[in-house]
């Protein structure tokens, strides 16, 4: 129970890791809000986290709306008492496409909610744990593709980049408020959104074959290293990006 008496937030906490981590920060103790713009899909989610031992709700919201975000830190605060946690994992794969065929209108919706929502969560987060005093840990879901090239997924490579300077300027204006804010970089993991990118059989064995650890990862396991870098456990880490990939960048992005 090492994060008891804490209060956790996660966006894009109504499926696959967000959902995992929101189960795992209340079997650790903390009371936990779950954002997501799908409500059925949410208050499964806080039932799971009830189940847990702990104590949940869920706030529709939009991470990429400035209103929506300012809401959704204001409810929590208004319900809980504070903020201490959070993990911004809200995201979308966009439409993975070369660069000559890929919409502007794509383009912007995939920025928004990656890049721009993690920027307005990081915003609005910050100002509530400089009110409570400083101190707070916050986690920024980004990707292995946010530390490499991907042909086909320029818009979604890009804005796990952006995340990752993100995660770097904000960790370095806040470190001196105790506020420690890190990056988690994943590579496939079995979710809805890496069935959708990967489910056809020969990109999945091709991709599977990038992985020497010969699988992809599991939501847990990436939520088991969120809550790691929220505790105290990790309390010298800040403005690093934590690389959980079964081997995927330790040699040449090839089928082994």
């Amino acid at each position: 129970m090492e994060l008891e008496g804490r209060v956790a937030l996660v966006t894009g906490g109504t499926s696959g890791i967000g959902r995992e981590t929101a189960v795992h920060f209340a079997k650790a103790g903390a009371k936990v809000v779950v954002a997501g713009r799908r409500e059925q899909e949410g208050q499964e989610t806080v039932e799971l986290v009830d189940a847990a031992g702990s104590s949940g709700f869920f706030v529709k919201a939009d991470v990429s709306k400035a209103a929506e975000v300012e809401a959704l830190i204001q409810k929590t605060v208004e319900r809980f008492g504070r903020l201490d946690i959070a993990f911004n994992n809200a995201g979308i794969e966009g439409v993975w496409v070369p660069i000559v065929r890929q919409s502007e209108e794509d383009w912007d919706r995939t920025i928004a909610i990656n890049l721009k929502g993690v920027w307005l969560c990081l915003k609005y987060e910050i100002q509530q744990m400089l009110k409570q005093g400083g101190g707070g840990a916050i986690v920024n879901m980004a990707s292995i593709v946010g530390q490499i090239g991907s042909a086909g997924a320029a818009a979604y490579s890009a804005s796990k980049h952006g995340v990752i300077g993100l995660t770097k300027s904000a960790a370095l204006e806040v470190a001196k408020n105790r506020i420690r804010i890190n990056a988690v970089c994943p590579a496939v993991v079995e979710t809805d959104m890496g069935k959708r990118i990967f489910g056809a059989p020969a990109v999945h064995k091709f991709v599977l074959g990038c992985h020497p650890i010969g699988r992809f990862g599991r939501p847990a396991e990436i939520a088991e290293a969120v809550v790691w870098m929220c505790s105290d456990r990790a309390s010298f880490m800040t403005g690093q990006s934590l690389v959980l990939d079964g081997g995927f960048l330790a040699g040449p992005n090839a089928p082994s």
